[in-house]
């Protein structure tokens, strides 16, 4: 082998830890969802940044550790490429992957960051950038705490009238967090905010906890929002639990 592929391979290695672990997916909505990737920070691209789920299919993605990023799942899409375009949590590529571009607002997120060599995994499901459907998050193995994280309420059904997003047809499709609806740094934490003691719950953000008590209701509800699990395990999402 080329001395200079041999050496491309062994950096890989020590940079990614030379261990995957893999993520499923599975669709119990009753119509499809379309699943999107996307790496945080240095971590690589997946192999795929987006697909089509329909209703009661899985899918398998094998992911690098470490590994950072997010999952969350499109709704409502249509069109060909070039022409791609989802109703909710679109990613803008005009096409069914995502290529590096995250997904717009309202959306619920699944968010993990794995570590190397087996150590502690941490992951959450999130609200912060609103909802757009159910979804849970699950170690597959692992030693520790490894408790599933999940929203698994309907929250376009009692979303409050000042954060709805409506279809064609005039049913709520998303929901809105207060950051997404209002823009103000009290409810994005931002700014003179940005410090977990002056940003604090609002009406807004305890609707959605109320909604989903293991779930991220604003930028820094870390005490109930992020799960840990250590040993490397596979871990499931599951879109409408």
């Amino acid at each position: 082998m080329n001395t200079r592929v041999v050496l491309c391979l062994t950096l890989a290695v020590l940079l990614y830890g030379g261990n995957a672990i893999t993520i499923s997916f599975k669709n119990n909505c009753q119509f499809t969802v379309w699943p999107a990737t996307l790496n945080g920070g240095s971590s690589p691209a997946l192999s795929t940044t987006g697909f089509e789920l329909t209703s009661g299919a899985s899918r398998s993605v094998d992911v690098p550790s470490p590994w950072s990023g997010r999952f969350w799942a499109r709704t409502g899409c249509s069109g060909g490429a070039g022409n791609f375009h989802c109703d909710t949590a679109d990613c803008g590529s005009g096409q069914v992957e995502c290529n590096g571009k995250g997904g717009a607002t309202p959306a619920t997120l699944a968010e993990i960051t794995v570590a190397p060599n087996g150590g502690q995994d941490f992951y959450d499901v999130s609200n912060v950038d609103g909802f757009n459907l159910p979804i849970s998050m699950a170690a597959q193995g692992g030693t520790g705490d490894c408790k599933e994280s999940s929203c698994k309420a309907n929250i376009n059904a009692a979303c409050l009238n000042d954060l709805k997003v409506t279809g064609s047809d005039g049913s709520v499709i998303a929901c809105k967090s207060a950051c997404v609806a209002f823009n103000k740094p009290e409810y994005c934490c931002s700014g003179e905010y940005n410090d977990p003691n002056k940003c604090k719950p609002s009406t807004y953000s305890q609707f959605f906890s109320t909604q989903c008590p293991q779930a991220y209701s604003y930028a820094y509800d870390d005490l109930k929002g992020t799960f840990t699990c250590n040993g490397g395990p596979n871990y499931a999402i599951t879109f409408c639990p």
